[in-house]
């Protein structure tokens, strides 16, 4: 079966590429096909793009499609392409959705709506509704910090049992009771991503089938590294791997994501640091922080601290 195929696919670290900008505010394809190569040759089992690390509430449906069919021309089948598709609004949803199908996507990720904070009911019939729509396989995207709900898992097992399609979840979700039960009540096969960096490991152990990490937007080599170190069973490797990105994992979140990550990229010279408002740069301190976390990480050479 097509899904089975997917879940056995579906696995490693996927990286949530952001969405580069020029200083006038265009969407940087040049640097954004760098950035998706980079990923690749760097050891990124598979892509996604708008999802919040590509800032989508920034752009056009338009551009999101732009996005979503340069992106899997780049990769060109060299590893997994997994969307996001999601939007407060549901027509919008389907369509993009229907448009990742279209370009031949190896799924759809659908991030439980923002702003809007439905009912479990109103969710349940969002997702069913969208996912009835296409035969692409669907991963949810829970983020309850952005979204301000929380999809429950009694609404989750409930699309996992009647949605074939639906075969996966990222938790963004600071709750590591929730996540247990997530595979408890949907099934030790479904395909449980981290989104919290600081349970990228923690989620592998009980059974996860990776992570779809902000900060391998900046050390992509190290995430993908934690993920192959934990499936060969190295799990001092893995161990070691988590701690030594945790202080990374935390300057990045000094600011709302993307913020610091394309600080970072700047700084190591892959794109121009610009996001498009209402979203902005972090402040000149955390900015500092982020070069000082590059270099006692040697991402950047210790000359490149400020004098």
């Amino acid at each position: 079966m097509a899904y089975e195929e997917a879940k056995k696919k579906l696995r490693g670290s996927i990286c949530p590429v952001v969405t580069p900008f020029t200083e006038s505010g265009e969407i940087d394809e040049k640097a954004f096909i760098d950035l998706i190569d980079w990923q690749i040759e760097s050891g990124s089992h598979g892509i996604s793009v708008t999802g919040t690390s590509g800032e989508p509430s920034s752009l056009t449906i338009e551009e999101r499609k732009r996005v979503m069919a340069l992106a899997k021309e780049t990769i060109g089948g060299r590893v997994f392409f997994a969307p996001g598709t999601g939007s407060t609004n549901h027509d919008e949803t389907m369509e993009l959705t229907k448009y990742a199908e279209e370009l031949g996507s190896d799924a759809a990720m659908v991030i439980v709506p923002y702003y809007n904070r439905p009912n479990q009911e109103a969710l349940y019939q969002h997702f069913k509704t969208v996912a009835d729509s296409v035969k692409i396989p669907i991963i949810i995207y829970n983020i309850p910090g952005r979204s301000a709900v929380n999809m429950e898992v009694s609404t989750m097992k409930r699309l996992v049992d009647d949605c074939p399609n639906i075969i996966g979840v990222k938790e963004a979700n600071k709750d590591f009771e929730h996540v247990n039960r997530v595979l408890l009540n949907c099934g030790r096969d479904f395909l449980l991503f981290s989104g919290i960096e600081l349970l990228c490991y923690p989620m592998l152990a009980i059974g996860g089938a990776g992570f779809i990490s902000a900060t391998a937007n900046v050390e992509p080599v190290k995430v993908a590294e934690l993920y192959n170190a934990w499936e060969t069973g190295d799990v001092k490797k893995a161990q070691d791997l988590h701690f030594e990105l945790m202080p990374l994992n935390d300057v990045l979140f000094k600011d709302t994501n993307p913020a610091p990550a394309k600080v970072a990229l700047g700084m190591m010279g892959k794109i121009t640091p610009k996001l498009r408002l209402p979203l902005g740069l972090p402040s000149t301190e955390i900015q500092e922080e982020v070069r000082k976390t590059l270099i006692e990480l040697d991402i950047l050479p210790k000359e490149a601290a400020v004098k």
